[in-house]
């Protein structure tokens, strides 16, 4: 469905996600080589939050605020200065009477969140003081929710996989489990292009910052990169093995990270689409976004114990996922000293809801 945050819904559509990490700030130009870029120098950090699985993670239009939405029927909004060491603080949005499976941020206002939840509700918080401002109805159980570019309306899904406009709203992009990806003119929703992708489910897709290319994730392993402005495929990343749960470009549009079942989080060139580097994980991966701002990367996964055993001294207790922050600079968003784990999220193996 489409609507205006501030009006009664026009018209409607969905997905959901898993899990959270993050890979810190590395600022890269556009068409910087792959060398500039030392993600040697990575690593990563858990905090604890969720008290169930959670579904979805996103960055406000700033980079200093993480969004996630849990199965505990709340959501979570992180403070995070990418150049601070302070504490990372957080602010919990109750209200939704099920699971929160989506949420975006308005891309024009740093402190609105919309969340779409299996209430059949989708509601829109100040992310400041935790209050929800409005609350719209739906037909049924959303999935999926994404802002137009400009921030004057919202697609909301229950049935298709993923959805997403191009960065000028004037395209609108459906993938679907029989492999295609739908192009639509927006607002006329006219059919220009039905692709045939992949061999298998297109789970995902991904839009460069940039507006040159989109990219799809399929039930294939494979992710495809498209041209905007042709429709044309420009290469396949291959690295992973599993069905691509999630994808995202980040915010020089230089790289893309791409997760699944494999125990890693894949980073390759956009240009070259060689891998660059991969990052250990000990569950299969359902979120990836990167910061808008910083080379700053949230990852959110299934149950590690299902796995492997927990490790000693990590703070678990139960079934828990976590999130991470992997940073490849002396400017980490934690100080190197602190040893606490401020958010762990807990999470169940299973199959996507797609």
């Amino acid at each position: 469905m489409f609507f205006s945050p501030s009006q009664k819904p026009l018209f409607l559509l969905g997905r959901l996600d898993s899990r959270v990490a993050v890979t810190a700030p590395g600022q890269l130009e556009p068409a910087m080589e792959e060398k500039a870029f030392n993600f040697k120098n990575l690593s990563s950090r858990e905090y604890q939050g969720h008290k169930k699985k959670v579904h979805s993670v996103a960055w406000n239009c700033l980079g200093t605020k993480l969004a996630s939405g849990s199965v505990d029927h709340t959501a979570r909004v992180w403070n995070i200065d990418a150049h601070g060491h302070g504490k990372v603080k957080d602010i919990e949005l109750k209200g939704h009477a099920d699971s929160v499976d989506q949420l975006c941020w308005d891309p024009k206002h740093p402190d609105v969140v919309a969340t779409a939840a299996g209430d059949k509700s989708v509601r829109f918080w100040d992310a400041r003081s935790g209050k929800c401002t409005q609350n719209v109805e739906l037909s049924g159980e959303n999935i999926n929710i994404t802002y137009k570019p400009d921030g004057t309306h919202i697609a909301v899904g229950n049935k298709v996989n993923e959805i997403a406009w191009n960065t000028t709203g004037e395209l609108f992009f459906l993938t679907t489990g029989n492999g295609t990806v739908e192009v639509l003119s927006y607002p006329s929703l006219k059919v220009l292009h039905t692709l045939m992708a992949h061999t298998a489910g297109c789970y995902c897709i991904a839009i460069d910052p940039i507006g040159r290319y989109f990219a799809v994730g399929s039930a294939d392993s494979l992710v495809s990169l498209w041209g905007v402005s042709d429709i044309l495929c420009i290469r396949t990343f291959t690295k992973l093995e599993w069905p691509v749960r999630t994808i995202s470009f980040n915010y020089t549009g230089e790289y893309i990270a791409s997760a699944s079942e494999d125990l890693f989080v894949d980073i390759s060139n956009v240009q070259t689409g060689r891998s660059v580097h991969q990052i250990p994980c000990k569950a299969p991966m359902n979120s990836v976004e990167w910061n808008p701002k910083y080379n700053l990367l949230a990852y959110a996964g299934d149950d590690k114990n299902k796995y492997q055993t927990d490790d000693a001294g990590i703070g678990h207790n139960g079934r828990f996922g976590e999130l991470a922050i992997a940073s490849c600079r002396e400017d980490r968003v934690w100080p190197e000293e602190q040893q606490q784990f401020m958010f762990t999220i807990e999470v169940e193996a299973g199959q996507l809801l797609f």
